[in-house]
């Protein structure tokens, strides 16, 4: 039976003796893509919007596609390496295991692997899966050296021409490497955001079809409790343990991490895989309500970064379009000499939001709907079915 323990670091991390080593799962970097069709789909919620938006694109000297266009995480693969590893070795004291998931392709664990330092850097992704309809997420970790770049055109192949029979090829040969893991990345996400939705029952089909492959499903410290807590649920109804899961888009480390004895990450994988058993750690971001969390992320990605290379420091420099003639896709930088004073109006407003009283305001706000919900005390492990946070406590008892 698989085991998972979870523990709240804002209720005492107590690692206990055999805990050596820290795992952090799921962090991009410049190298991801994220889509920003979630403009259009926000703007049509509100009639004034959608018509500015529209009256921008007309003005614009090339048409926008906001389907192709996206943005990138501000850390470079370096920066991101040493804000999760020094996370996990300042404030918990135990050796680092990190592996980066940037959207279909291992760029950045690639370079890492380079420098003496990160050589020993898992090579990993996190895999859009195309499936009736819907796009699953899977977290694929520690693929092997000599074959990775085959496996990744394999699978990115898979995602740009979906097949299900070669999908079950795909993940039998994954699971065939005794070193893979392969996380379900927010099961219940329905990113309905970027125009992708999802029912129970594609759900239900899917994983009738590839649990066998699936040695985990993700904790993921961006997503609400209640809908973390769900995921546990199914877990548990599938057998199989939780692993955590930062995805960390912005610059702030992973709200959640695994504990471990295991000394390297092919050890971790054996502890998942084979024992089954997996030891969850919330760090203090978590605490905070999910809507905090995602307005830190925003804030993160319009900021300007001077000290950052080339090509990372300006927000403009990290937004791309596509060239309108075929050529390589080209930075928003590159299409005017300053960012449109109306966009810069906009992005002055926002980042009000990073004003100490401003952030105090919200925290104040949003702690006062999350004292609303219903709250139980938490022993110092829970089991995956009493995942608590101070977002919105409810147990898992208190959702069905």
């Amino acid at each position: 039976m698989a085991e998972t323990k979870l523990s709240c670091f804002w209720r005492g991390p107590n690692l206990g003796r055999d805990t050596r080593t820290g795992v952090s799962l799921h962090g991009h970097t410049n190298r991801s893509k994220e889509s920003l069709r979630l403009i259009p789909e926000l703007a049509r919620k509100g009639p004034m919007l959608h018509e500015a938006l529209q009256r921008q694109c007309r003005r614009s000297r090339i048409p926008v596609d906001f389907a192709r266009a996206y943005w990138t995480p501000p850390l470079t693969p370096q920066l991101a390496y040493e804000t999760e590893r020094n996370q996990i070795e300042n404030t918990l004291g135990l050796k680092s295991l990190v592996s980066l998931t940037d959207h279909d392709n291992i760029e950045a664990p690639v370079m890492l692997r380079m420098e003496r330092e990160t050589a020993e850097t898992p090579i990993s992704l996190e895999w859009s899966v195309p499936f009736q309809g819907t796009i699953f997420h899977l977290g694929v970790h520690n693929l092997p050296g000599r074959q990775a770049q085959a496996i990744m055109d394999d699978l990115a192949a898979y995602t740009r021409h979906p097949n299900e029979e070669i999908l079950c090829e795909l993940l039998a040969m994954l699971s065939a490497f005794p070193g893979v893991l392969v996380a379900f990345n927010h099961p219940l996400w329905t990113q309905t955001c970027v125009g992708v939705h999802r029912d129970g029952q594609v759900l239900e089909k899917f994983l009738n079809y590839a649990v066998e492959f699936l040695h985990a499903f993700e904790i993921n410290a961006t997503r609400s409790t209640r809908e973390n807590n769900r995921v546990a649920q199914l877990a548990e109804e599938w057998n199989r343990p939780l692993v955590s899961g930062g995805d960390r888009h912005g610059c702030a480390a992973s709200g959640a991490l695994n504990l471990t004895c295991a000394e390297t990450f092919g050890e971790f994988v054996e502890e998942i895989r084979l024992e089954q058993r997996s030891h969850v750690l919330l760090m203090p971001q978590y605490s905070e309500p999910v809507s905090i969390r995602t307005t830190r992320t925003l804030l993160d990605v319009i900021r300007n970064y001077p000290d950052y290379p080339a090509g990372s420091q300006r927000w403009d420099e990290r937004i791309f379009h596509p060239d309108a003639n075929g050529g390589p896709d080209r930075p928003v930088s590159s299409l005017w000499k300053a960012p449109p004073a109306y966009v810069e109006r906009i992005l002055s407003s926002i980042r009000l939001l990073e004003n100490a009283l401003v952030q105090r305001a919200m925290q104040r706000m949003f702690q006062a709907e999350v004292s609303k919900q219903p709250r139980e005390i938490a022993p110092e492990f829970m089991s995956a079915s009493e995942l608590i946070s101070g977002e919105d406590a409810v147990s898992s008892e208190a959702l069905s």
